[in-house]
């Protein structure tokens, strides 16, 4: 009976931790690139399909250029603003019609915490567009109420400036004294970026054998 009670313990304190473990991330990684420094991040596409791809095809339309993060809450979040409202510049109709898309919430057992990317939304559950907020610490009351998409994979460093920036209190929002603007955005696949890198490695190993291979034939005229 001790054997088979330490088994099912062992059996809950596993599958308790594949719970919350991390899930992987696509190849695909986005870049913001604001005016206090730029911040990358990748996708959870296996938690948050629906997600991913609104957010992901309006970075390829460029919706976030010129959007601005209207939130910046010390150890807690930084929140890009809708872009229908948010962005400096107008919007084509391609680009409106996209960023007025709801999503369904594709809620999950991923924990809220530093780095995380987290889907805004009103109280309707199927109510977010395109603002989103990166976590600026661990928010375990956030946890299953709001859709997770994925997590910033460099630029730690651009949010603890953001942090320490002046804000004022608006209601329930901290938010910076000045605009923090999403000055343009651009992705590109890692895979396809390791390939690339690999093939020059490749031509320059290449051309460095044919110089090689000519040197010889001549040394042996």
């Amino acid at each position: 009976m001790k054997i088979f009670c330490w088994v099912c313990l062992a059996f809950v304190i596993t599958n308790v931790g594949a719970l919350s473990e991390e899930p992987q991330l696509s190849s695909a990684r986005v870049v913001f690139q604001t005016n206090y420094g730029d911040i990358e991040f990748g996708f959870f596409p296996s938690i948050a399909p629906k997600t991913v791809d609104h957010i992901f095809k309006l970075v390829r339309l460029g919706c976030y250029n010129t959007n601005h993060f209207f939130r910046v809450d010390r150890g807690f979040v930084a929140q890009v603003a809708d872009v229908a409202g948010g962005r400096s510049a107008p919007m084509n109709e391609e680009q409106r019609k996209e960023a007025e898309k709801t999503i369904v919430g594709e809620f999950s057992d991923v924990k809220h915490v530093r780095g995380i990317l987290s889907m805004g939304r009103y109280s309707d559950p199927d109510s977010a567009q395109s603002s989103f907020s990166i976590l600026l610490g661990d928010a375990p009351h956030l946890d299953g109420q709001y859709a997770i998409f994925g997590k910033v994979t460099k630029g730690d460093e651009t949010l603890r400036k953001l942090e320490e920036l002046p804000t004022r209190r608006e209601g329930i929002f901290v938010m910076p004294v000045e605009r923090i603007t999403i000055l343009s955005s651009y992705y590109y696949d890692t895979e396809l970026e390791s390939c690339e890198k690999e093939r020059g490695i490749l031509k320059r190993r290449l051309a460095a054998s044919a110089v090689e291979i000519e040197r010889q034939c001549h040394c042996s005229e």
